[in-house]
């Protein structure tokens, strides 16, 4: 850890340069950071004490100039404090050392395993990330951990970060349209979290297979709706067909009352003329 041998009277982050104006190198050193931050915005979506900072100014002491990582991660720290946010990072303000750097090795090397390890070990950032695909023998990514001190590389692809409560790692991918390796952060089996675009397009799928079993769901109740009706057009046809069966037998009914009348009528008449209808043979 750095010893400050702070003058009593201390600049303000305002009062300080926001930028030590050196301009990237690779368009990758904004691209990364950035998409890891992109990620942090929405699985941090509810928290406020978190900054991930992108070619910020880290300022340790008013009479040296800053250390200007590609990006860093400071937890406990408010998420902005006025709408301006942030120009640079001051350590005597903040008082909270950046808990994770990255730095991004582009074809200028800026000593990144030799001379910035030295600074952050001194620093005492927790985690030191260092990424170069343009290594041939090594891995793109090397994690340190500072360790009693002294940084300590971490083996493995994604590496899971415990203080942190994330995993670091690098995989293929596709990101503003450009498909190659990129940094991504992990969850503690390995599972890789998705970037903006992808949460878009899982959400859109999802939303589009929604509404796929909505309208199948529509389809069937219409279905189910027209069976009704169909059922209840039959229901009615047999109720016709039985008030019809039942006018037919009232009408039989009412024949053979009629048809017995005339046989009273015929027998009476028969007895009054003296002959028994019972022995006509």
């Amino acid at each position: 850890m750095l010893e400050y041998n702070l003058p009593r009277y201390l600049p303000s982050a305002e009062e300080l340069p926001d930028s030590d104006e050196t301009p990237v190198d690779n368009e990758l050193q904004e691209l990364i950071p950035g998409l890891l931050k992109a990620i942090l915005l929405i699985l941090w979506s509810e928290r406020m004490d978190w900054l991930f900072a992108i070619d910020m100014g880290i300022y340790y002491h008013p009479d040296k100039p800053p250390i200007v990582p590609d990006g860093f991660l400071s937890l406990g720290v408010e998420r902005f404090y006025d709408e301006e946010l942030r120009p640079s990072y001051v350590l005597w303000d903040e008082n909270v050392v950046p808990i994770f750097v990255l730095e991004v090795v582009s074809q200028n090397y800026r000593k990144e395993y030799t001379t910035k390890l030295a600074e952050y070990e001194a620093l005492g950032v927790l985690y030191y990330v260092i990424y170069s695909s343009r290594r041939r023998r090594k891995p793109h990514l090397e994690v340190h951990k500072l360790v009693n001190g002294k940084y300590e590389l971490q083996e493995g692809n994604p590496v899971w970060l415990p203080e942190i409560g994330l995993g670091i790692g690098c995989e293929r991918g596709n990101y503003c349209g450009v498909t190659r390796e990129w940094m991504y952060w992990y969850d503690e089996q390995g599972e890789r979290y998705l970037t903006p675009a992808e949460q878009i397009k899982q959400e859109t799928q999802r939303a589009q297979q929604e509404a796929q079993r909505a309208q199948q769901e529509a389809q069937r109740a219409q279905q189910e709706a027209q069976r009704s009706q169909q059922e209840a057009q039959r229901a009615q046809q047999e109720t016709q067909r039985a008030q019809q069966e039942t006018q037919r037998a009232q009408q039989e009914a009412q024949r053979a009352e009629v048809a017995e009348q005339r046989v009273q009528q015929l027998t009476e008449q028969l007895k009054a003329l003296g002959i028994d209808p019972d022995n006509l043979a």
